[in-house]
C-alpha cells in the first residue's frame, strides 16, 4: 500500500534515469511544517499573546479612567456598546477566518501567487462590508440596540456616542484584524506583534489625553475612548496597506488584477460565513446574557461588574487562549497544506495544554484576591464588590474550560471545520447559559450568581463537544482550493 503522503515518479520517453525536479524554493517558515511542534506552536502564539496583553491594557485603561472620572455607570456603558460592536463586527470580519484558512494551507503548500490572491480579495470583500453596510447600519440603528440591553438612560446616554463612532471608523480595525490573521496563517507571527503593539501604544496615549483632557484638549469622557480607538487603528490600517502594495512582507498584494474574484470570493464565505455566524451566536448570547442583567433589582452594578471583571479581567486568560487559538488554526491548516494531519492533531493537543496551564495561573489570582483586582477599577462600593467577587471565582474555574475549547476550535478551523464550531457556539453559547437563567428566573428568581454559574455550564460544555468534535478527525477529508491564476 503506497503512503498517500508520497508523489509518484513518473518517467518520460521511457528513460529510466530522469533527474528529480528542482524543488521550488520556499518563501514560507518551514519550521510551521516540519521539527518540534511546540516550538511551532510557541513561534505562532507568543507574538500574539504580547500584542493581546497591549490590547487588553489599552482596555484597562478606558475602563479605569471613565470608572474613576465618570463613574461605574461608565463601565456599565463601555461594556454593553463593545457587546454590541462586537456582535456586528464579528460577522463582518468572518470573511477574515475563510481567508486565514486558505493562506494557512496555500502557504503550507508552498504557493505565495494564490496566498497574495487570496489576501487581496479578503481585502476588498471586507472593505465593501465594512463602509458599505457596518458603518451607515450601525450609525441609526445604534439606539435600538443599546435599549435591548439596558433600560438605565444614564447609561445609554454614555454608550450611544461611544457606539456610533466605534461603527462609523472601524476600518482601520478590519484593516489590522485582516492583516494579522493573514501573516500568522503564513507563519509570521511578529510583524503583527509589532503593528499590534504600536496600534495599542498610540491608542493607549490618545485615550488618556482625549478621556481626561491635556491642556487647551477638552476632556471627551467615554467618547474619548472611542475616539482614541479609532484614529490609532486607522493610522495603522494605512500604513498596512502602503506596505501591502509595497510587497515587503510575506503576504502582500497581487501585481495586477485589481478587480473582484468571484470564485475566490465564494470560497472566503464558504468557510468564512460559519465563524460569522459563530461570532454572532456567542455575542447574541452574551447579549441577551447582559439583557438578563440589566433586568435585575441590582442591574447597573450587576452590568459593570460584568463589564469589568469578564470584558476586562478574564482577558487575563484569554489573552493566551486566543493567541493559542490562532496558533492552532495557523500550524493545523499548513500542516494539512502541507500533507501532514498527524502533526496537525498534535499541534492542536499543544495549544490545549499551553492554555490549561496559563488559565491555572490565572484563577489562582482571581479566587484568592478578587477584592484587590477589582480595586484596580474604582470598584469599592459593597454592592458591587459582594457581586465581582462572586464572579471572579466562577470565572477562576470557567477559564480552565474556555482555555481548553478556545485551541480546539483553532484547530477546527484551521483545518477547514468552520461549521462544527458554529454549531457548539449556539448550544454552549446561547440555549445553555440562556436556557438556565429563564428556568431559574420563572422558578426561584434570577440572581447574579445564577447568570454567573450559566457561564460557567456554557464554557464547559463548549470545551466538551469541541473536544469530542476535533477528535473525530472528520477533518481530514476537507479540501481548499482555487485556480492557479485569476481569470
Amino acid at each position: 500500500m503506497s503512503d498517500e503522503n508520497t508523489l509518484p515518479v513518473e518517467s518520460i520517453d521511457q528513460d529510466p534515469i530522469e533527474a528529480p525536479e528542482p524543488e521550488k524554493p520556499r518563501k514560507f517558515d518551514s519550521a510551521i511544517t516540519e521539527g518540534p511542534l511546540s516550538k511551532a506552536v510557541w513561534k505562532i502564539a507568543w507574538p500574539a499573546v504580547l500584542t493581546n496583553i497591549f490590547s487588553g491594557l489599552q482596555g484597562w485603561v478606558d475602563q479605569i479612567l471613565v470608572g474613576n472620572l465618570v463613574g461605574y455607570q461608565a463601565n456599565a456603558a463601555i461594556g454593553i456598546a463593545f457587546q454590541i460592536f462586537l456582535f456586528v463586527i464579528v460577522f463582518v470580519s468572518s470573511v477574515f477566518i475563510g481567508m486565514s484558512v486558505l493562506v494557512a494551507r496555500f502557504a503550507g503548500a508552498n504557493e505565495p501567487e494564490k496566498v497574495n490572491r487570496t489576501v487581496y480579495q479578503g481585502f476588498l470583500t471586507a472593505t465593501f462590508m465594512a463602509l458599505g453596510i457596518l458603518a451607515p447600519i450601525g450609525y441609526f440603528a445604534a439606539p435600538y440596540l443599546l435599549s435591548l440591553v439596558s433600560h438605565d438612560a444614564d447609561v445609554i446616554a454614555e454608550a450611544l456616542p461611544f457606539l456610533r463612532i466605534m461603527f462609523t471608523c472601524s476600518i482601520g480595525m478590519m484593516m489590522y484584524f485582516m492583516l494579522s490573521g493573514s501573516l500568522r496563517s503564513a507563519g509570521d507571527a511578529r510583524t503583527p506583534m509589532v503593528l499590534g503593539i504600536t496600534m495599542n501604544v498610540l491608542n493607549l496615549i490618545l485615550s488618556i489625553v482625549l478621556i481626561r483632557g491635556l491642556g487647551p484638549i477638552p476632556s471627551f469622557g467615554t467618547v474619548g475612548a472611542a475616539m482614541g480607538t479609532c484614529i490609532a487603528s486607522g493610522l495603522v490600517g494605512a500604513y498596512s496597506l502602503y506596505k501591502l502594495y509595497n510587497g515587503s512582507w510575506v503576504v502582500s498584494f497581487p501585481k495586477s488584477s485589481y478587480k473582484p474574484d468571484w470564485r475566490i470570493i465564494r470560497q472566503l464565505f464558504k468557510f468564512g460565513l460559519p465563524a460569522g455566524f459563530q461570532g454572532i451566536a456567542m455575542n447574541a448570547g452574551g447579549l441577551v446574557m447582559a439583557g438578563f442583567m440589566g433586568s435585575l433589582a441590582q442591574g447597573k452594578a450587576t452590568q459593570a461588574v460584568y463589564a469589568v471583571c469578564y470584558s476586562q479581567l478574564f482577558l487575563l486568560v484569554t489573552w493566551s487562549s486566543n493567541a493559542l487559538m490562532g496558533a492552532s488554526a495557523a500550524v493545523a491548516g499548513q500542516n494539512m497544506g502541507a500533507g501532514k494531519p498527524d502533526r496537525a492533531v498534535t499541534a492542536v493537543r499543544t495549544s490545549a495544554s499551553f492554555g490549561l496551564a496559563g488559565a491555572i495561573v490565572v484563577g489562582l489570582f482571581f479566587f484568592f484576591i478578587p477584592e484587590q483586582l477589582l480595586a484596580i477599577f474604582g470598584m469599592t462600593e459593597p454592592e458591587v464588590v459582594k457581586i465581582g467577587v462572586e464572579l471572579l471565582r466562577v470565572l477562576s474555574v470557567s477559564g480552565l474550560f474556555i482555555s481548553m475549547a478556545l485551541a480546539f476550535t483553532g484547530g477546527l478551523q484551521g483545518t477547514g471545520d468552520t461549521k462544527s464550531p458554529l454549531y457548539i457556539s449556539i448550544v454552549s453559547q446561547v440555549l445553555i447559559p440562556v436556557g438556565i437563567c429563564l428556568i431559574v428566573q420563572n422558578i426561584v428568581g434570577l440572581q447574579p450568581i445564577h447568570i454567573w454559574l450559566a457561564i460557567l455550564a456554557g464554557h464547559f460544555t463548549r470545551f466538551l463537544l469541541s473536544f469530542i468534535r476535533f477528535n473525530q478527525q472528520r477533518w481530514r477529508d476537507i479540501k481548499v482550493e482555487i485556480h492557479s491564476t485569476a481569470a
